[in-house]
């Protein structure tokens, strides 16, 4: 399934996409937002929608992010052997670990915005994992079933910001900045979340083009290791990581300015797309 929120004549909502259409699940099940059918509930969520017609047409919707205001947006930074490369990273036993504020992502469609205070607005496309199911410490092995779904993540990056300490957080967290969707892809639907391709594209140019198989760190680890120091509930998002080709590294340097489109797909899930503009 393909599950979404959005907005439609100004009331907040959700739902199932089918073909050009969207079975409205928010009345039917009577819940206040998306997250809170992930845990348990989405079994009775596709017996619905396929006995159901859709209500409204997609095109009529504003997509909000699947999730449009996760708790926690966990971020993987240098998870691929080629972005470490590019980057001078060294190889650590560890995954590196930052944290996303949820006013610092839009949905599909809406704008990047880059700020005021620097021209060095990077891209960065990944695979996002959404959690239904909480885990606490949990191994690998069984990690997966803690998983409700997958989505595209743009992890736009303030890269002067950034480079201020050796913490990510100020250049992860400028408002709009970052983007998820466009919509929510069970898991059921994914069978393999390291079997991915995933491209970046920006203005109509491939800029980034890998597979998830190429994860430093796969997502049943990062859920492993996430899990051992802070309880993942149903919503939060896990950003896993970019591969190579990013902005600051080439030469010359190629950084987001307004006009451009990003657009981030992967294979199975969809495509993220969102224009760029100034702040102001």
């Amino acid at each position: 399934m393909r599950l979404i929120s959005f907005t439609r004549q100004g009331q907040a909502g959700f739902g199932a996409v089918v073909g050009d259409g969207v079975v409205d699940l928010a009345g039917r099940l009577g819940l206040p937002a998306l997250a809170d059918c992930l845990a348990d509930r989405l079994a009775e969520v596709a017996a619905l929608v396929a006995r159901t017609a859709p209500d409204f047409a997609l095109a009529e919707l504003r997509l909000l992010p699947p999730i449009p205001a996760p708790a926690k947006i966990l971020c993987v930074g240098v998870n691929y052997v080629d972005h470490r490369e590019e980057t001078g990273r060294r190889p650590n036993p560890y995954p590196t670990i930052f944290t996303r504020f949820a006013d610092s992502v839009v949905g599909p469609e809406a704008a990047l915005i880059r700020p005021r205070l620097s021209q060095a607005f990077d891209y960065e496309g990944e695979l996002a994992v959404i959690i239904g199911r909480p885990a606490w410490r949990v191994d690998a092995a069984g990690a997966l079933a803690h998983v409700a779904g997958y989505a595209c993540f743009h992890d736009g990056s303030v890269r002067d910001y950034q480079a201020h300490s050796s913490q990510f957080t100020p250049g992860k967290n400028f408002p709009a900045s970052g983007s998820l969707g466009p919509w929510l892809v069970t898991a059921d639907a994914v069978p393999d979340p390291q079997a991915l391709a995933l491209t970046t594209r920006v203005s109509g140019v491939v800029l980034q083009a890998a597979s998830t198989a190429q994860m430093i760190f796969p997502v049943a680890e990062l859920i492993s290791y996430l899990s051992r120091f802070t309880v993942l509930r149903a919503g939060d998002v896990i950003a896993t990581g970019t591969p190579g080709g990013v902005g600051f590294t080439r030469a010359p340097p190629r950084f987001l300015v307004p006009g451009d489109v990003v657009e981030v797909a992967i294979e199975g899930i969809g495509v993220l797309r969102n224009p760029v503009i100034d702040e102001g």
